[in-house]
């Protein structure tokens, strides 16, 4: 009898554990989600010395505000600027990047994303060849 009672206990405890484990992980439904328009910018093949500017577009689909805390880039040759105010729900912004068409050859930079959203934080990557 004792044995049954004790088994019972352990039961309920390791199923409660594993419920209250399961609810942690899902995520906050309620946090803001930023959604890219794109991840990658394909430059193609251009002149050196040409504009090397490009922008991503993204969108707070979450029920919160969405505030980009960095925004940085892999190189110093890559400059992004970011919106610095909450993106309300539904809101979109854009963060503009410059890379530096003087160097000649293959461009393959990141700009990493940090935020308050679902995902914290997200890789954007630039890339294309600069000719003479």
């Amino acid at each position: 009898m004792k044995t049954t009672k004790l088994l019972t206990l352990c039961l309920f405890f390791f199923a409660s554990i594993m419920v209250a484990k399961g609810q942690a992980d899902k995520p906050q439904t309620n946090s803001p989600v930023i959604s890219f328009d794109k991840l990658v910018h394909d430059y193609g093949t251009i002149k050196q010395g040409s504009d090397g500017t490009c922008e991503f577009t993204f969108k707070n689909t979450g029920k919160e505000p969405l505030i980009l805390s960095n925004v940085k880039s892999s190189c110093g040759c890559t400059v992004p600027t970011w919106p610095k105010d909450p993106i309300i729900p539904g809101q979109s912004g854009v963060i503009k990047v410059v890379y530096d068409t003087k160097r000649v050859g293959i461009i393959s930079k990141t700009i990493t994303v940090i935020s308050n959203a679902e995902t914290g934080t997200v890789t954007l990557s630039i890339k294309g060849n600069v000719i003479e």
